[in-house]
């Protein structure tokens, strides 16, 4: 009996999510196939190769799904040996970034290793994550101010460093992260109030001492007045940005344009198309029909990730879930929001579909996470 017990257990500790795992996938590869069509025809444009970006992001999601299956094959608990090397190693990359990192639009964010550019704030936020969930799953008995005010110091370290690249976006995704981490942890009410007051106070003191870059205040003062005219030209060229954006989108009607036919995208009158206004691509080529179907495929995997950590039988498993669940499903709300014209431009990429090696891996690897707290939910 006790050896049938025992196989029931192994067999339940070794289940893969297979609808998660190929709706991770599936979400790759359409990312890899919007970006062959935003990017194809201005690269044939210029002469270059018009695969090159296609090529590119499918060995990025080759790689980020082989690194998914082989964090899931990890138990959760061997994840905390790794959490403080990988803190450290974030926040030693994010000090080595300021001063041998290559600079692009203003920033200062990237390692430069001439086949492909690795940006670590993106791998920062994973680390938070598992280093908060870590800490949080140490202590069963309870967070005590001590312990909270230990993690503040603890986000605020790399916090402060991706602000100065500046990187406002993943600033914002972080703060949200802990937050609600800090919420699900335990901490009580009324310190979140105080933590969220506080928060407030540092924006307003950052506005006034003009700590926030101009560009930054501007992108805000652009999504307010969207309809109204300026004569400054940073606000003109944000407010004409989103402008084809939401012209692109409007384009696409009920069926889209097909592949290689949408004006905007094949024209290049959105910028940045393969990165930040990759859901104006989408939304020009397949229309409503084919966007709706990309957003159910991010929503299953949004309400896959929600599920694991609602059934997680340890506090790590919970943690580690709601806090890559609130990092992927806001990445996905402000990107596309920003796209349509409802959320500010902010820079922060669509999960597994926009193009870029760094945000692939950590998004697969976060994947991985969750596949390995679903693997042991009846152990």
């Amino acid at each position: 009996m006790s050896v049938l017990l025992d196989g029931s257990h192994a067999q339940v500790r070794n289940r893969l999510d297979r609808s998660l795992f190929v709706a991770f996938v599936s979400v790759g590869l359409v990312g890899v196939a919007m970006i062959y069509s935003a990017t194809r025809d201005p690269l044939l444009a210029a002469g270059d190769d018009p695969a090159f970006y296609l090529k590119r992001q499918l060995i990025f999601v080759s790689l980020g799904v082989v690194v998914m299956y082989l964090i899931s094959r990890i138990d959760i608990r061997r994840l905390e040996i790794v959490t403080t090397p990988f803190y450290v190693a974030s926040v030693l990359s994010l000090i080595a970034v300021r001063f041998f990192g290559s600079s692009a639009l203003g920033a200062q964010r990237w390692f430069d290793l001439k086949l492909f550019q690795v940006q670590p704030s993106e791998f920062a936020v994973l680390a938070l994550i598992l280093s908060v969930a870590t800490y949080c799953a140490r202590r069963p008995e309870g967070l005590v101010m001590r312990d909270v005010g230990r993690m503040l110091c603890m986000a605020a370290l790399p916090l402060i460093l991706i602000f100065f690249q500046p990187d406002l976006g993943t600033v914002i995704i972080i703060v949200l992260v802990i937050a609600v981490m800090l919420v699900i942890a335990g901490v009580p009410p009324r310190l979140m109030v105080t933590l969220a007051v506080g928060g407030i106070v540092v924006v307003l003191l950052g506005v006034y001492l003009q700590i926030l870059h101009k560009y930054q205040i501007g992108r805000f003062t652009a999504f307010i007045n969207q309809s109204s005219s300026t004569n400054d030209p940073n606000l003109q060229a944000l407010i004409y940005h989103v402008s084809n954006a939401k012209n692109a989108i409007g384009a696409g009607g009920i069926t889209g344009s097909g592949f290689f036919h949408g004006l905007q995208t094949t024209l290049g009158y959105v910028p940045e198309q393969r990165t930040d206004f990759i859901f104006s691509a989408i939304g020009e080529q397949v229309g409503f029909v084919g966007s709706s179907i990309v957003l159910a495929l991010l929503a299953f995997v949004s309400f896959r990730i929600f599920v694991a950590s609602r059934d997680a039988k340890d506090r790590l498993g919970q943690l580690l879930c709601v806090g890559i669940f609130v990092f992927f499903s806001f990445s996905c709300f402000q990107n596309i929001g920003m796209t349509m014209g409802i959320m500010p431009v902010t820079g922060i990429p669509l999960p597994l579909i926009s193009y870029g090696g760094s945000a692939a891996i950590v998004f697969f690897a976060a994947g991985g996470v969750v596949l390995s707290v679903t693997r042991r939910l009846g152990s």
